[in-house]
Formats: structure tokens, sequence, C-alpha cells
């Protein structure tokens, strides 16, 4: 049997893994929503837009130059679709929409590495124009040199909350403070673990020290109340308490997260089992230590199979690619032991910060009734919790089915974790018990006429 080896995303796990099977022989089909390879990490400005890789990327520069010249190298040896949307997936076939409308692509051998996304705490207020996610404020800045406000608030919690305040400053913005919702000073104990992180925790001390000698805020332990909105429902104002104190910072715009979520849609529409990550307190598909899923032939690598940074996706990515090769029976590459280990290694540190910058589920189970939770479906954390109350109901899915939270145009990306969290505390059970929310196809919004042009 011939290989058709497909790789979905072109972050850095989707290009280690397609250099992997290049060396090989290969000749590898990748499938990227960006118009340009790199993911989100090295997202790129359009060309009238460029500036210095350092300004761009900072610590990161020279991953990018390395990014830039593998890609480079591999251009003739791969089949790269930029601009590319999987939108449904099924056995040896994958359904795509590009700007030339929709088609298909068969596979025999799948490599999934879709990336991630924010994970959001919902607030009083969050659905007013000006506050943004933290990774829609970085986009913005990385590719459209861009800024959300003139005066940002920064809230969250999680190492991206510091990294893009920090490139906000950089950048010339005045950002107001930066609240952070967990503990991280607090986690003495897990100093060690901490440590292990090496340069990556050097860093987060960096952005920290950079910020503070700019004068500007970083308050942790916060817990927001609400963003204030004028009559255009524009931000005007954040309030928040800290330390048994409330308080009100102005601002025009905030960027809100908590962490990153797998995209695991994909991995739910291909039948690959899940389970329960207590920790991050996601669901996330089942791998073995190279990225083998429980279906046949369909890998998983970097943040789309658990979210720990992009050098370790880039390992996972060489992982996933080296189990393809074993399994159609060609050489693997000689380092697999090695990236097997700093797998091992890194699952220490990643496993501190998710401590350290814990999701905040109590204050999200906990929201007033008014709060609105999915905002594609207009649904607030009361008429949640009723729904669970009157269907009597505490499986997502089914809770889902009643009252239509996770049933727009974002599929339960934005709203599923907080809903989970509220059905989970409204019924009295564990967030495991919940489940997770379903992947339906399409998976993200696409014109009607291209689902038609393309049913069989």
């Amino acid at each position: 049997m011939s290989t058709t080896a497909v790789i979905i995303g072109a972050g850095p796990a989707g290009m280690a893994a397609a250099e992997i099977l290049v060396h090989a022989g290969l000749h590898p089909t990748i499938l990227d929503e960006g118009d340009q390879p790199g993911g989100q990490i090295f997202r790129k400005p359009q060309a009238q837009l460029q500036r210095p890789l350092e300004k761009l990327y900072g610590f990161d520069a020279a991953r990018a130059r390395r990014v830039n010249a593998t890609f480079a190298s591999l251009r003739s040896k791969i089949d790269y679709r930029p601009g590319t949307q999987v939108w449904a997936a099924g056995n040896e076939i994958l359904h795509l929409i590009d700007d030339s409308g929709s088609s298909v692509q068969a596979w025999t051998h799948l490599i999934v590495a879709p990336g991630a996304m924010d994970r959001i705490a919902p607030v009083r207020g969050w659905t007013a124009a000006g506050l943004y996610s933290l990774g829609g404020a970085q986009i913005a800045l990385k590719a459209e040199a861009a800024v959300i406000g003139r005066r940002v608030i920064f809230a969250g919690s999680g190492p991206l909350l510091y990294l893009v305040a920090y490139q906000y400053a950089e950048a010339g913005v005045d950002v107001a403070a930066v609240l952070e919702t967990g503990h991280p000073f607090a986690q003495i104990a897990r100093l060690p673990a901490l440590l292990s992180g090496g340069r990556l925790f050097a860093r987060g001390l960096f952005y920290m020290a950079a910020l503070r000698k700019r004068g500007i805020p970083i308050l942790t332990g916060v817990r927001l109340q609400e963003v204030i909105r004028d009559s255009d429902d524009r931000v005007t104002a954040l309030s928040f308490r800290h330390r048994g104190m409330e308080q009100v910072e102005s601002c025009d715009a905030v960027a809100l997260g908590h962490g990153l979520r797998s995209e695991t849609q994909l991995a739910d529409l291909l039948d690959i089992e899940f389970s329960f990550d207590a920790v991050q307190r996601q669901w996330l598909p089942k791998t073995d230590q190279d990225g083998r899923s429980t279906a046949s032939n369909i890998y998983l690598a970097g943040d789309g199979l658990s979210v720990r940074g992009s050098e370790i996706a880039e390992a996972s990515g060489r992982l996933a690619a080296s189990a393809l090769l074993h399994d159609i029976g060609l050489p693997a590459p000689s380092k697999v032991e090695r990236d097997r280990r700093t797998m091992r290694s890194a699952a220490r540190f990643r496993e501190a910060l998710e401590h350290a910058f814990a999701y905040p589920h109590e204050e999200v189970a906990a929201l007033p009734d008014d709060v609105v939770v999915c905002r594609c479906e207009g649904l607030s954390a009361g008429a949640i919790r009723q729904t669970v109350e009157r269907c009597g109901e505490a499986d997502i899915n089914r809770v889902k089915a009643f009252c239509r939270v996770g049933m727009g145009r974002c599929q339960g990306r934005l709203c599923g974790a907080a809903a989970a969290e509220i059905v989970a505390a409204a019924s009295g059970t564990t967030i495991e018990s919940v489940g997770r929310m379903r992947g339906q196809a399409p998976i993200k919004p696409i014109p009607l006429a291209e689902l038609v042009r393309s049913r069989p």
C-alpha cells in the first residue's frame, strides 16, 4: 500500500514532523489555516509590515530563523497548502475549504497538530467592545502591527499574560496593570519543579521584572469583578478585588485569558479516545509516548495533544513522524530517545506551571446568574443552571441539547470550559463526570453554499 502522509498544522509540531518525513523520502501534504508556516508563535505580518525578527519574536528570534530556513529547504519536497481549513474528518478522508472552494483530501497516515487556543474564564461584561482574548491581542500585534487599545489591562492567568503585556509595553502601549488571578509566588513547594524549566522559567521572570521596571503594577490573587462599559458598550475600566479591597482601573481595552486549551475537535471527529487530565481540567486525546492515537494510522502532536509550549511541540512532532515511519517499516531517526527524554523532563515543569497558574474554576462555578457564558447563543450562567435543574442532567452534551450552550459559531471552544464548571457545580458532580462537548462538523463556520457543493 502506498503511503499518503498528511499533516494538519504548520506550527512547530507540524513543521518538525514534515522535516522527519521528508528526510525519510516521503512527500507529505501540509494543511495550514495560516497564510504562512510557523503557527501562532511564529506568525508573521504582511510584507509591508515586516519588522526585525528580534522585535517580533524576542528570545525566539533564532528559532524563527531556523523554522524559516527549514521551511525553505523543504518547500520543494512537500505539498504545502496555506489558507486551508479542515472542516470535517473521517475514515481516510478530510474535507477542506480554501479560497478556491471545497475539496477532499485522502490520507493513509495522518498527523494532527492543530495547536491550541485561549481558555477564557468569563466575567461580567466580558463581551464588551474592546475586550480581546490574550491570543487575539498578540495576533493583532504580530500579524497586523496593531494594538487593541491605548491603555490596556492584561487580566487572567498564565505565562502568556506576562509575555503579551511585555510585548505591548515594548510597542509603546500604556499597560495599566497586569492582574493575575492565580498565586504564582505562593508556590514555594513547587519551586524546584518550576526551576526545572530552565530558560523558560527564567524568561518568565525576565518579563515580570521588565514590567515592574517600567512601573507597571503586577497584582496576584486578583478576583475580577466586571468589565465596565460606556453607553456604546465599549470598555472604559475594569473592577476587581485584591486583598479584600474593591478597585477600579481605567482603560480602553482589556486582554483576557487563563492559559490555553488544546484544539481537539478534529481528534474527536476521527473517533480517537480521550482521557481526562485532572491538572489541566481538560479532556485530551489518548496517545502512547510517541503520539500514536487509539485510531489506526493517526498520530497527534503539539499543543493539540497537550499544552506544553512550542519547544515541546517540536519534539512531539518529531516523535509522531518517527512513529509513523516505524509503522510503515521505514527506519526512524536516531534521536527518538532524546526527544522522549525531553518530553518526560518537561512534564514536571508543565505540571508545576498548571498549579501556579490554575484555571479559576471555583470563581467560574460561582459566576452570578446574569453573567453571559455562551456569547454565541447569549446564554447566561443562570440559564445554564436552570437547565440543569429543569432537565436533571449532568452530562454536558445533554445540557447542550436542552439549552443550546456551545451550539453557536465557536462550537464551545470559548464557553465549553466555563459551561462544564457551572454544570458540574449545579449538579453536584465532578468536572470529569460532566464529560466533554463532542465535536461536530463543520468545526468552524463555513459558507453553506460550500457545504452543499461538497456533498457526495
